[in-house]
């Protein structure tokens, strides 16, 4: 009952809520462009429907009754979620005024994401931007629940046929140890040497944690996991304190009581741009997701274009061994 009273109040609420705003029947026809008669024998329609009166004389106008006010409101509140949700999918469908949800690492916050985005709004300077940061595995889940256009992500997700991949930077991660540790004043350190050392690491869902596990594994050792958290810059203050060592990204000049050490081989992950595959994109969405995989795009300081790109579907390998840049 109550759907099929709302379905035949769904076409008079432009009218209830400029009524509402007005007070007036015929301000509120014109402001909608209408006949007041017409106006007139919607109110009346609309009250007999309901059963009640929804407006009343009042002076040379008329006043809204407690349920006048009461479905006016709720039409003010339902016209402006049509109204903004309208406004959405026009400027979604034009690329140089839509709207893209990104989501990405919060260190790729740095440089990665600002550098992307700026080449972009150069062609596209309408187009906004919503950002959502978090880890790994929140940003793919997003991505697979229609919640995010598009995502970067490191290590890309491998092989997954819901969703396609491309690979964008590659980024060296380095050894972060305390300024008076045995390996602070080394040129190289092996993976191998980091068995019985108390690590530094992300939670289970982060890229560099997976990363981090694996490269232990590959060595043959288990890790010795001191404090987990869930960005980088805790972990470097607990490397700092002298509670463990971290495997991180290289952050320019290393801040102070830390000293970064290369790894032997080198050891880079690959960052790239994940979107669904099943799904169309936004022509907006569509237009940066080109332009990030046209090769061309600025990927940022302290990061190299991809070697190699995978076709689309395909992911590139997590972390692995590199010859050093």
């Amino acid at each position: 009952m109550d759907e099929t009273v709302a379905a035949r109040l769904a076409p008079s609420l432009a009218l209830l809520a400029a009524v509402g705003e007005t007070g007036h029947v015929t301000r509120a026809a014109e402001l909608l462009g209408i006949p007041q008669p017409t106006a007139s024998r919607r109110l009346a329609a609309l009250a007999d429907l309901l059963g009640t009166p929804l407006v009343v004389p009042y002076g040379r106008g008329i006043r809204l009754t407690r349920a006048g006010r009461t479905l006016a409101a709720a039409s003010g509140r339902a016209l402006a979620t049509v109204t903004a949700a309208a406004r959405e999918v026009r400027e979604e469908s034009d690329p140089g005024s839509g709207h893209v949800v990104l989501g990405f690492l919060h260190l790729l916050g740095r440089t990665l994401v600002p550098s992307l985005i700026r080449g972009f709004r150069e062609r596209g300077p309408r187009v906004r931007f919503s950002l959502a940061q978090g880890s790994r595995q929140e940003m793919l889940r997003g991505l697979r629940e229609g919640d995010i256009d598009l995502v970067f992500v490191a290590p890309l997700p491998e092989d997954d046929p819901e969703l396609v991949s491309v690979a964008l930077a590659e980024q060296e991660l380095v050894l972060s140890v305390p300024q008076g540790h045995r390996f602070a004043a080394r040129g190289r350190v092996r993976a191998a040497e980091l068995a019985g050392e108390e690590l530094v690491t992300l939670e289970h869902g982060y890229g560099l944690r997976q990363i981090t596990d694996d490269l232990c594994a590959a060595a043959g050792f288990e890790p010795r996991i001191a404090f987990e958290g869930q960005e980088s810059e805790t972990v470097r203050g607990l490397v700092a304190a002298g509670l463990g060592v971290a495997l991180l990204p290289r952050s320019g000049p290393p801040p102070p009581g830390v000293a970064e050490v290369p790894l032997s081989p080198p050891v880079f992950r690959t960052i790239g741009a994940c979107w669904p595959a099943a799904e169309r994109l936004t022509p907006a969405a569509r237009a940066f997701r080109d332009h990030v995989r046209s090769g061309e795009a600025d990927v940022g300081p302290g990061l190299r274009p991809a070697r190699a790109r995978r076709r689309p579907g395909r992911a590139a390998t997590a972390a692995a061994p590199a010859s050093a840049p």
